[in-house]
């Protein structure tokens, strides 16, 4: 099943927007305050509301691209954060996106892609990386159902379809997620393997 943009669309326009936490996540918020270098390349794809880029840009990071399908959630971030550059809030298939980053932020995207494509996105994911960059974040931490998205996964499964792309530097069951999300979210730390 493909998710295009008239799906996302629809449900931002009906307020069917459970995977929005209305703030930072608080494991990307405890990695971005140890992150020292404001000069970073930051992508944050399938971003939604993007309250990640809201919270670095606010931190004094120069140089975030926020990426999503649809203009809604776009258009929400323009509304919260106008004094963020509009050339850095693109709106793309993420499969088209041209660009090399230090740091891509993962804020659950994969999971709401078709797992059809996650050797896709994984391949993607490596060729916008710089030698040495870092893929970030949470991935879903329950079983693979076809009713999503979310879409699950597990460690064991995340392990085998990412080691031929990145060096797996972290992935262990997040002890801050918010209550919600509690026991299901593992957060990762993967480097571009060239």
């Amino acid at each position: 099943m493909t998710f295009d943009a008239s799906f996302w669309s629809e449900k931002y326009n009906t307020n069917q927007t459970g995977w929005d936490m209305g703030q930072v996540s608080p494991p990307l918020k405890k990695y971005i305050d140890q992150l020292e270098n404001k000069d970073l390349s930051i992508l944050i794809p399938g971003a939604g509301n993007a309250y990640e880029a809201a919270y670095l840009f606010k931190k004094g990071f120069s140089d975030v691209t926020v990426l999503d399908l649809v203009k809604e959630p776009l258009e929400n971030f323009k509304k919260r954060v106008p004094e963020f550059p509009k050339s850095h809030l693109i709106q793309e298939d993420f499969f088209q996106h041209q660009g090399q980053y230090d740091l891509i932020l993962e804020q659950t995207f994969f999971c709401a892609l078709d797992p059809s494509l996650r050797m896709d996105y994984i391949n993607k994911m490596n060729s916008l990386l710089k030698d040495n960059g870092k893929l970030v974040g949470l991935l879903f931490d329950f079983r693979l159902t076809d009713e999503g998205p979310p879409f699950g996964g597990d460690a064991d499964a995340y392990s085998l379809a990412f080691e031929k792309r990145f060096h797996l530097r972290t992935m262990s069951p997040c002890y801050n997620s918010i209550k919600p999300r509690l026991g299901n979210e593992l957060f990762i730390i993967f480097e571009k393997i060239k």
